[in-house]
């Protein structure tokens, strides 16, 4: 099962307390205090791992404890420290107070540990109360209380591209072609019921990583559909690729203009992403209705075509890049970096689809 938000109480643990204790050895008289102060109490952590995806195994543990301390002992030994409790979470959780609703920490990298919660001192023994007018000390501290916290544990996917588009519109059938993600497949709306990752291998060496979400229909923002509850996967991604359907009934000014409009009313952030365009099922749509669709579409919107890019598609299919308003990123970030015709099942312009994404991403991660 997949879940990306629980709610927990996470405990420290309790310092251990002191001893009272007194030096008892054959031939030494009255042996003064010899008590140990008690261990200190187990720390909460939390750590990022790359193995671990989701939020589900935290269901059956609301309430996560980190061990006491143990209690001093004679001869001057302290007691056993309390073991720390690390919480493993995959990459891309926040961990939130639950009653500030402030972000306590971002866990972003493999690798990354924080000390959240320090566990109680160990109290002291005896041994630390003698004085002149004290030789006998009869007493010990206890040890400090552990600190109870209430959090919030978000998972937010991190992934270099999120696929946006309307249900079956042919997010899944795009992320299992390019990628080594396996989501189920059926030809009726809402299949994707959870968020997926899949990384686009471009070449040996080179890749990135592709998100695909539940399916995104009006008013997704206000929770229709599935709404909110997986929008906020896409919105650590740095690009965007509205999949927009051919043979839909929708125009594709409409599925556009919604789909764009969802996004944006969702997240300030996501308003402002690069992004480009995908036209599916480009494979059951006859070639010149293609064309006269997309120049319309380009009409719309008010994008220009440019043919000098270094990757082409398919010559029997047009594709498109804006030119130029930024010399630096090489396209102007309010209109898409390309618009392009493709089929998944056909494998039609998939491939330079890849590195056309590639370039873009490459451009993203240069940028920041």
């Amino acid at each position: 099962m997949f879940t990306d938000s629980v709610e927990l109480t996470v405990s420290s643990g309790k310092g251990g307390q002191g001893c009272v204790s007194f030096r008892r050895e054959k031939f030494v008289v009255n042996g003064g205090p010899n008590g140990g102060d008690g261990g200190k109490g187990g720390d909460i952590c939390f750590k990022c791992d790359n193995n671990t995806h989701t939020l589900s195994h935290f269901q059956k543990k609301m309430h996560i404890k980190a061990d006491n301390g143990v209690q001093g002992e004679g001869s001057n030994m302290t007691g056993k420290s309390g073991v720390k409790k690390v919480i493993i979470v995959p990459p891309g959780t926040q961990i939130i107070d639950a009653k500030t609703g402030n972000v306590l920490f971002d866990m972003l990298v493999d690798g990354q540990e924080e000390l959240f919660i320090s566990g109680g001192k160990g109290g002291l023994g005896n041994t630390h109360f003698k004085s002149s007018t004290n030789q006998r000390p009869t007493y010990a501290q206890p040890g400090e209380k552990g600190e109870t916290r209430e959090i919030k544990l978000d998972l937010k996917l991190i992934a270099d591209v999120g696929l946006v588009g309307f249900p079956n519109v042919g997010k899944s059938t795009l992320i299992s072609t390019v990628s080594n993600a396996r989501p189920e497949i059926a030809n009726y709306e809402f299949t994707t019921l959870t968020p997926k990752l899949g990384q686009v291998n471009i070449g040996d060496f080179e890749s990135f990583i592709m998100a695909d979400i539940p399916g995104i229909i009006g008013g997704a923002h206000e929770g229709k559909g599935l709404g909110i509850q997986f929008l906020r996967h896409i919105e650590r991604t740095k690009t965007l690729l509205f999949m927009i359907d051919l043979a839909s009934y929708r125009d594709l000014k409409e599925q556009f203009e919604t789909l764009r409009s969802e996004v944006s009313a969702f997240s300030d952030k996501l308003a402002v992403s690069k992004y480009a365009i995908a036209l599916t099922r480009a494979d059951i749509v006859p070639q010149e209705e293609i064309v006269d669709l997309i120049n319309g579409f380009l009409e719309l919107m008010g994008v220009r075509a440019n043919k000098s890019s270094e990757y082409a598609f398919d010559s029997s299919l047009p594709y498109f890049i804006q030119e130029s308003a930024d010399e630096t990123l090489g396209y102007d970030k309010a209109l898409p970096y390309f618009i392009a015709p493709i089929s998944s099942a056909t494998s039609k312009n998939i491939e330079v689809l890849k590195y056309t994404l590639f370039n873009l991403v490459q451009s993203n991660r240069t940028a920041f």
